[in-house]
């Protein structure tokens, strides 16, 4: 299965999730806690994602890189947002210098 796929795949997962009982999902449970649940979730793993990088442990690295991907696109989700999204924003921002883009983003 190649990357674009699985986040195609997650994405509908969620999609399809967001409105079931949080009592038979996970993804269900996180969206009926809200906004602030999901983005607490958000800084654990992106926590667990410096400690594992700290360690220099690749394989918890990998493992904690995707649990952070997947509450990011829980929390996209939750704002109506996707990996589409994201993606445009980085295309937009390709080419230029990324000193430049923070500058004008400063004024």
């Amino acid at each position: 299965m190649n990357m674009q796929t699985t986040f195609e795949q997650l994405t509908a997962t969620i999609a399809a999730r967001k409105n079931v009982s949080p009592e038979t999902s996970y993804v269900a449970k996180l969206f009926h806690k809200g906004a602030d649940s999901i983005l607490k979730k958000i800084g654990e793993e992106a926590t667990e994602v410096v400690i594992a990088a700290k360690d220099n442990d690749r394989e918890h690295i990998v493992y904690e890189s995707a649990d952070l991907m997947f509450h990011l696109m829980v929390m996209l989700a939750q704002y109506d947002l996707s990996l589409a999204d994201v993606a445009a924003e980085l295309a937009r921002r390709e080419g230029l210098s990324g000193l430049t883009e923070k500058a004008a983003r400063a004024q």
